[in-house]
């Protein structure tokens, strides 16, 4: 089969012919339709991301959607023809989804929302699944509830507006001023970051008593100010990027509470892969109802362009999630 290969660290991606996968126990052999490209994937390719557990060579690719050609001894729940989705590799010693096959754990599976075409249901799974163990399995953002996301309109900030409006919350978000008008769109309450200062927005939005939960997706400065405005005593920051050294003062002098999300430690440890099914088969109840809908950018990209894609994720430039069509 076609695959794309990353033989080393900083080189160029090499589109060549590797040995068709066999499913084995518990796995699904999956058709791959389409591949998401995830910031995360030009980091590995670049070598700027040990906590991936990444040993060229290897195939990249975390994000996919397909169709189910095979499965494994013991797998139940799916069947030769069925349209999937999931995060299922392009970590660890797990196969990416950049090639035309993939063996992949069955628990990391659910069948893709109705009312998504393959191409959509590709833009999903990391972000869908990091956004839910935020907002969801960590903060338990119920109705009537503000939530403040950080970067809005970045590929985790769209899913989680969108998750946390699902749930009864009003929603607030920061971003540039070129990504405000997205953010609106999707439902929430723009805040250019650039010029208004976070004890500002936390006075007119929250009179001063702070979000209930803040979820960051930014990290960095991002998480700081995450402790600066979240509520006294029951407020909750949830970060997907709390990787850096923090002062932990204005979160503890508000007596607030704090969490981390590490979506790939299921894929990387092989514990909790169960949920990640969960949690995807739970999205696409919310994406058939039309509450939970993916951003993908318009341009289209083949096996054999996945660099000029990756070029255009590390730009910026993207207007919404890159999808690779490997089918």
């Amino acid at each position: 089969m076609r695959a794309v290969v990353l033989k080393e660290f900083g080189a160029p991606l090499v589109l060549t012919e590797i040995e068709k996968p066999v499913p084995g126990p518990g796995q699904v052999l999956v058709r791959v339709a389409a591949s998401g490209v995830n910031p995360l994937d030009t980091k590995i390719r670049a070598g700027k991301a040990a906590h991936a557990r990444i040993q060229p060579p290897a195939v990249l690719g975390l994000d996919l959607a397909g169709v189910v050609a095979g499965v494994g001894p013991g797998v139940t729940g799916f069947d030769s023809g069925d349209e999937v989705y999931g995060l299922t590799g392009g970590v660890g010693d797990l196969q990416g989804s950049l090639a035309e096959y993939v063996a992949v754990d069955a628990r990391l599976l659910a069948r893709k929302p109705e009312s998504l075409s393959l191409r959509d249901a590709a833009a999903l799974p990391l972000a869908v699944i990091t956004a839910w163990e935020g907002l969801v399995d960590r903060a338990r953002v119920t109705a009537g509830q503000q939530v403040l996301v950080h970067g809005g309109a970045g590929g985790v900030g769209r899913i989680a507006v969108q998750l946390a409006r699902a749930r009864g919350a009003e929603v607030f978000a920061t971003g540039s001023p070129r990504s405000l008008e997205t953010i609106a769109r999707l439902g929430a309450t723009p805040i250019d970051y650039t010029s208004t200062a976070v004890e500002d927005y936390v006075t007119e939005y929250t009179g001063g008593e702070g979000f209930d939960v803040v979820l960051d997706t930014v990290g960095g400065a991002g998480l700081d100010l995450s402790f600066t405005a979240v509520r006294t005593y029951t407020g909750h920051v949830v970060s997907v990027l709390g990787w850096g050294t923090h002062s932990l003062a204005p979160l503890s002098f508000r007596g607030a509470s704090y969490s981390g999300v590490f979506a790939l430690l299921p894929m990387l440890t092989g514990q909790g892969r169960e949920h990640h099914g969960e949690i995807l088969r739970d999205a696409a109840v919310l994406a058939d109802r039309g509450a939970l809908q993916p951003l993908v950018d318009p341009r289209r990209f083949t096996l054999a362009t996945v660099t000029d894609a990756h070029t255009i994720v590390e730009s910026g430039t993207g207007t919404g999630k890159i999808v690779i069509d490997v089918e």
